[in-house]
C-alpha cells in the first residue's frame, strides 16, 4: 500500500523540544508568578533548590539555583506566598515547563505576619520567652557590649548617652543590621561577646556585663534579621544579660520576646543599661549628709541621757560617808581585840602543855622497839648466810671435772654448727653484695660523663672548678681548664669574634694532664 504524501515538516523529538523551549523562553523572557510555595525541603546535595509554586487550580515547578539561594532563602519557606521574578522554561528531557526564580518576596505583610506569628509560637513552645529565663540587668555594669552596625546613627547615639549618663568601657561587635546574612552576624556577636575572657591582658574587664543588640527603625521587611531563629537562639543563650533595642517604639520583632530586657529605641537602651553618674553622685552626697546629721543627733541624745543619768546619781561624800564611819568604828576595836586574840591564844598553849606527857615516858616505847628489830637483824643474817652457804655448796659439786668437761664439748659442737651456719650465710651475703656492686659499676660507666669524653666530647671548668656553660662565662674566666678522655689542659681564652660558618676553627693543641698551659682559640 503506498504512503500518504504530506507537506508537513518532520521534526525529530530533540528539535522539536528545543522549539518548544525557545518559543517559552522567548514568550515568558520574565515574568512576576504568585503562587505558594509546595514541597520545599530546602537545598539539594548540589546547592539548589526545587520546590513548586501552586495556587487553587494550577501548579508549577520552580527552580533556585545555588548562587541565588544564599540571597532568597529568608522568605523560602514552606506554605508561604510569595511573588517570584523570573524566566519560563523547559525541561526537555521530561516534557515539563518550569520557571527559574531570580528573586522573590512576600505577597504582601498579611504573608509575613503569618510566617512571623507561626515562628513565635513555634519558639515559645520551646520555653525560649518564658518570664523564668529573664534575668536582671546589673545595676552598674563595667563595661557594655553593642552589636550594631558601626556606622550607622544608632551606635553614635548609644555612645553619647552613655557618655553623658556614666562613661564606661564600651566593646562594639561590627554586624549588618539588614540585607543578606545580617542574622547570621548578628548572632555571631552575642556569641563573640559572650565568648570573651572576663579580664583583659591590661588587668581591666573586657567581657561585658550586659549586651544591647540595637537598630534603627524600619519596615518589617527591613527588621525581618532580629525575626530569625539564629539570632532569637543566639539571645535566648546568651549567658550575658540583654538589651533588645530594635526599631521604635511600635516596633516588634522575636528578639524582643528572647531578650531580658526591651527597650523602645536605641538611646533608651543605653539609659536603662547605665544610671546617671551625676545623679549617683547626688545620691551618696545625701546619704553622707544625712549620716553625719543622723550621728550629730545620736551624739546629741546620748550626751543629754547621760547628763540626766548623772543628775540621778547621789554625791561621792554621801556614797562614802557610811563606809568610812564603819572604818573608823573597826579601827578603834582593833587593838582591844588584838590583846583578846593574844590573851586567849596563850591559854590554849598552856593548856596543851600540861596535857602532854614526859619526854622519857615517850622515848621508852621506841627504844625498846629498836632493840627487838636488832635481835631479829641478827637471827636473820645468820639464816640468810647459811642459806647461801648450801648454795654454793651445790653449784660446787655440779661443777666437777666431767661435767665440765662435758659442758665444754657441748659447747664446741654447738660453736662449729654456728661457724659453719655462718659462713654459708656470710657466703650468700658476698655473693649477692658482689652482684650488686658489679651492677653498680656497670650502671656507673653508662653514666659516668667518662664515656660521653671517649665520644670526643670535652668537660669545660675554671681554675675554681666551676662548670663553664657558656662563651661568656669562658671570658670572664680568662683561663680554663679543658678535660679529655685521655687527660686535661689549660687554656688562655682569647678575645675575639667567632670563626665563619664556612671554615673550622684550627683543633687546640693537647698538652699532658696537669702539663702546660695552650688557647683553644689558636
Amino acid at each position: 500500500m503506498a504512503t500518504p504524501l504530506s507537506n508537513l515538516p518532520e521534526y525529530s523529538v530533540s528539535e522539536i523540544s528545543q522549539a518548544i523551549k525557545r518559543t517559552m523562553e522567548d514568550t515568558f523572557g520574565q515574568v512576576r508568578l504568585r503562587g505558594e510555595i509546595s514541597g520545599f525541603r530546602g537545598p539539594h546535595s548540589s546547592g539548589h533548590c526545587y520546590f513548586a509554586l501552586k495556587d487553587q487550580n494550577a501548579k508549577i515547578d520552580a527552580i533556585v539555583w545555588r548562587g541565588s539561594y544564599g540571597r532568597l532563602r529568608q522568605w523560602m519557606e514552606e506554605g508561604l506566598e510569595v511573588i517570584a521574578t523570573g524566566k519560563v522554561t523547559t525541561y526537555p528531557a521530561k516534557s515539563g515547563y518550569q520557571i527559574v526564580i531570580e528573586a522573590i518576596e512576600p505577597a504582601g505583610q498579611g504573608a509575613l505576619l503569618a510566617q512571623l506569628e507561626e515562628r513565635r509560637k513555634k519558639l515559645a513552645a520551646e520555653g525560649l520567652f518564658d518570664a523564668e529565663r529573664k534575668r536582671p540587668l546589673p545595676y552598674l555594669p563595667r563595661a557594655v557590649g553593642v552589636v550594631t552596625s558601626p556606622t550607622g546613627a544608632v551606635i553614635r547615639d548609644i555612645l553619647h548617652r552613655m557618655a553623658d549618663r556614666f562613661p564606661v568601657r564600651v566593646l562594639v561587635w561590627p554586624a549588618r543590621v539588614q540585607g543578606d546574612g545580617a542574622a547570621e552576624e548578628v548572632a555571631r556577636g552575642i556569641a563573640g561577646l559572650n565568648a570573651l575572657p572576663e579580664v583583659g591582658s591590661d588587668g581591666k574587664p573586657l567581657r561585658p556585663d550586659v549586651v544591647i543588640v540595637a537598630r534603627g527603625g524600619g519596615s518589617l521587611e527591613d527588621l525581618w534579621a532580629f525575626n530569625e531563629e539564629v539570632v532569637v537562639r543566639a539571645a535566648a543563650a546568651s549567658a550575658i544579660p540583654l538589651i533588645s533595642a530594635v526599631g521604635h517604639e511600635t516596633d516588634t520583632t522575636l528578639i524582643d520576646f528572647a531578650s531580658d530586657v526591651r527597650a523602645p529605641t536605641p538611646t533608651a537602651a543605653a539609659e536603662i543599661a547605665l544610671p546617671v553618674r551625676a545623679e549617683l553622685l547626688a545620691s551618696v552626697e545625701d546619704l553622707g549628709a544625712r549620716q553625719r546629721r543622723g550621728l550629730l543627733r545620736l551624739l546629741e541624745h546620748r550626751r543629754v541621757a547621760l547628763k540626766g543619768a548623772a543628775r540621778g546619781l547621789p554625791r561621792l561624800e554621801d556614797v562614802l560617808a557610811i563606809p568610812r564611819q564603819r572604818l573608823d568604828t573597826a579601827a578603834a576595836q582593833l587593838p582591844v581585840s588584838m590583846r583578846r586574840l593574844l590573851r586567849d591564844r596563850a591559854q590554849a598553849v598552856t593548856m596543851l602543855a600540861r596535857s602532854l606527857p614526859r619526854l622519857d615516858h615517850l622515848m621508852q616505847l621506841p627504844a625498846r622497839r629498836l632493840g627487838e628489830l636488832s635481835t631479829r637483824l641478827g637471827r636473820a643474817q645468820s639464816v640468810h648466810v647459811r642459806q647461801q652457804r648450801q648454795g654454793f655448796a651445790a653449784v660446787s659439786a655440779r661443777l666437777s671435772p666431767l661435767s665440765m668437761r662435758r659442758a665444754i664439748e657441748r659447747g664446741n659442737e654447738r660453736v662449729s654448727n654456728a661457724a659453719l651456719r655462718f659462713a654459708r650465710v656470710a657466703a650468700r651475703d658476698t655473693e649477692r653484695r658482689r652482684t650488686r656492686l658489679d651492677r653498680a659499676a656497670g650502671l656507673l660507666a653508662t653514666l659516668s660523663h667518662r664515656a660521653t669524653l671517649e665520644r670526643g666530647f670535652a668537660l669545660v671548668r675554671d681554675l675554681s672548678g666551676n662548670l663553664v656553660r657558656a662563651t661568656g662565662d669562658a671570658r670572664a674566666a680568662k683561663r680554663i681548664a679543658v678535660e679529655f678522655a685521655d687527660g686535661s689542659i689549660v687554656a688562655d681564652v682569647a678575645d675575639g669574634a667567632p670563626p665563619s660558618s664556612g671554615s673550622r676553627p684550627a683543633p687546640a693543641r693537647k698538652g699532658k694532664s696537669g702539663g702546660g698551659q695552650g688557647s683553644l682559640f689558636d
